[in-house]
């Protein structure tokens, strides 16, 4: 199988799914599947290796419905569990990179009895005083019209790496990236346009609850979610034993721009 559209109550989500074996459900971030790129990346073909990989897109991304009611985090997690119920799944693995992951944490706490192993990459969510997580709004914006050094570094390891330039030229590129891109901007307005953005205040004090086995990944130059945000993730699920994986060399989108050593800790956890 690869790309194909579910109904949701009424409301259309796509998803690409392929593999056998245990389902691992994949909540996209930024630089990822579905948010910029519509075909998979090495990082999701190496997932898909070690169980039957679900990758959704969120809300209004890809050719997914808005949800009628809003976005807060609130409603896109309650989503997240009628997606997983429509799908049919008693108990998932979860990974997710970015705002997946921030998603995956909160979906972690909700319903730990469903969720087997729990893998969070360069995860937004939670709220660390002195220690925000960046601007991706304003960086957004490309400098003098068509300059986007700026969201480079924030996103990857370096503004001139290959995948930065591909996905994130200074120019126009192609229409259905460009819309993407844009669709993804929207959706983490809906969810994270609160200063200092991409929080849940709770959320903290909540990961307690998830006690599976977890994995806490972080690139090692990541300019988004600072590696604050990692340790507190370590810290507080009980499961990943308050260690810390980082991505020697890769910025905040790990599994663009190093797919399978950021897979081969994902599938480390998967594998015991």
């Amino acid at each position: 199988m690869a790309m194909r559209t579910i109904d949701v109550r009424g409301r259309k989500v796509e998803l690409y799914e392929t593999g056998k074996g245990k389902p691992i459900l994949y909540l996209h971030g930024f630089a990822d599947l579905h948010a910029v790129s519509a075909e998979p990346l090495a990082f999701h073909a190496a997932l898909a290796r070690a169980g039957r990989l679900i990758a959704p897109a969120h809300p209004g991304v890809g050719a997914s419905d808005e949800l009628p009611g809003g976005s807060a985090i609130g409603d896109v997690v309650f989503h997240y569990l009628e997606v997983i119920d429509a799908l049919g799944l008693d108990t998932i693995d979860l990974v997710g990179h970015c705002t997946g992951g921030w998603i995956a944490a909160e979906l972690a706490v909700l319903i730990p009895e469903r969720i087997g192993k729990l893998a969070l990459i360069g995860a937004s969510g939670l709220f660390v005083p002195g220690s925000h997580i960046g601007d991706v709004f304003m960086h957004a914006q490309p400098e003098r019209g068509v300059d986007y050094t700026t969201l480079r570094e924030m996103l990857f390891a370096s503004r001139d790496t290959a995948p930065a330039l591909r996905y994130y030229p200074d120019k126009r590129g192609p229409i259905e990236e460009d819309v993407r891109r844009y669709q993804m901007l929207r959706f983490g307005s809906f969810v994270g346009f609160k200063p200092p953005y991409f929080y849940d205040r709770a959320l903290r004090d909540r990961l307690h609850r998830a006690r599976m086995p977890a994995a806490v990944i972080w690139g090692e130059h990541d300019g988004f979610v600072p590696r604050a945000h990692g340790d507190a993730y370590a810290q507080g699920l009980t499961g990943a034993n308050g260690r810390l994986q980082i991505v020697s060399g890769a910025g905040h989108s790990a599994p663009m721009e190093a797919g399978e050593a950021t897979a081969k800790l994902v599938l480390q956890l998967l594998a015991d």
